[in-house]
């Protein structure tokens, strides 16, 4: 069983930057990969960045390549989300999610693929 919580989360203007955390509970945290997913109100919830287990692999979605960097620290069972050029499209509810996964190739990105979710963390980017 994995708990997560994220935090950072905020009100930044357009071209702001925040940094989010999740910290995580269980034994075995460097055993999941690890996903930041977000969503906006009347839209699914859609991946935004993910790490594998080791940290070797990252997927990014497009709208936020260049922008956000996704980072984890097995030692202290923390992921996090770099977001910088926040742009008022960013705004939504972001979520930390777990996925039970040995494999070092690139992470999964569907939010059915994840086990454990955080409570999510707002962020609103005003223009």
């Amino acid at each position: 069983q994995v708990q997560l919580v994220e935090s950072g989360g905020g009100l930044v203007q357009a071209g702001g930057s925040l940094r989010l955390s999740c910290v995580a509970s269980g034994r075995t945290f460097s055993n999941y990969a690890m996903g930041w997913f977000r969503q906006a109100p009347g839209k699914e919830r859609d991946v935004v960045a993910a790490i594998s287990w080791s940290g070797g692999s990252t997927y990014y979605a497009d709208s936020v390549k260049g922008r956000f960097v996704i980072s984890r620290d097995n030692a202290k069972k923390m992921v996090y989300l770099q977001m910088n050029s926040l742009q008022p499209e960013d705004t939504a509810v972001y979520y930390c999610a777990a996925r039970w996964s040995s494999s070092s190739r690139t992470p999964a990105t569907e939010p059915a693929q994840y086990d454990y979710w955080g409570q999510g963390t707002q962020v609103t980017v005003s223009s």
